[in-house]
């Protein structure tokens, strides 16, 4: 398959999810001039006859899709596992980022740890994970930027840049409450360092100061369901272990947040 240096990568499984991520992807790319590459995991027992079939159904979707909305897409079926495969493509490809599709925390997830995330985990590229489709065309107004005293918040910054920039956007940085006198240090640096950059690059913000509360997950998803924000931009935990997924960390109940709200997530 003929590589393009700007992709966004969408993961396909021919359910209704992925279309909805389909359909956010070709909204970004429509405003950044990027290509859409649909991506297929099948395991690798997989026989030539079946792969065929396969194939010929992505180039219906492909067809399909370039038809009405007049994208560039392109499609492939990797063979291997959904845990590896979409973030070792993306990573190899150098892909502007990865949308994909979840149906949120349900069934034996909720004993085994969020799939998404752990399709996320690992990846150096950015995953915006949906539930629905866009709710329209326009640009992506509110982006919910939480914050706190972790040094990773830096590494979303950029992308917080990214998004305002192509889509006009306005940055909501919620600033968590802390007792402790070198968290309140961390955070306010992290806090000075991220306005100075939404400075520099003329973008419009505002500052919101959460309660303290023992749950900054639940405290940033009910501003943005209040906002009705169009996206979240969070930081991945660090080195997530087996038993951080079991024990269930934050950004998973972001990620599959009632209010079906899009997630970027950024690995540290």
């Amino acid at each position: 398959m003929e590589e393009h240096s700007n992709f966004i990568l969408i993961p396909w499984d021919f359910t209704k999810i992925s279309e909805n991520a389909l359909m956010h992807g070709i909204k970004i790319a429509k405003m950044t001039d990027d290509s859409i590459v649909i991506q297929h995991v099948v395991d690798k027992s997989l026989s030539s006859k079946n792969e065929s079939e396969v194939l010929l159904k992505l180039e219906n979707v492909k067809q399909k899709f370039e038809n009405l909305f007049g994208i560039r897409i392109q499609v492939l079926i990797s063979k291997g596992n959904i845990f590896s495969a979409i973030s070792s493509y993306a990573n190899k490809n150098e892909a502007s980022m990865v949308i994909m599709g979840t149906h949120g925390i349900t069934g034996m997830q909720k004993i085994t740890g969020s799939w998404a995330l752990k399709v996320i985990a690992g990846s150096k590229v950015p995953f915006i994970v949906v539930q629905e489709k866009p709710g329209d065309w326009e640009k992506y107004r509110n982006i919910v930027f939480p914050i706190d005293f972790r040094e990773e918040n830096k590494d979303k910054l950029k992308w917080a840049i990214f998004m305002g920039k192509y889509f006009d956007s306005k940055v909501y940085i919620l600033k968590s409450k802390e007792v402790d006198t070198k968290l309140v240090k961390k955070t306010n640096t992290n806090l000075n360092f991220a306005i100075k950059f939404l400075i520099q690059n003329r973008l419009d913000y505002e500052i919101c100061e959460l309660p303290l509360s023992s749950n900054l997950a639940k405290d940033t998803l009910a501003f943005a369901q209040d906002l009705n924000a169009d996206l979240i931009l969070i930081t991945t935990t660090k080195n997530i272990t087996p038993a951080k997924y079991l024990l269930g960390v934050q950004e998973q109940y972001i990620i599959a947040n009632s209010s079906k709200i899009p997630v970027m997530c950024i690995n540290p």
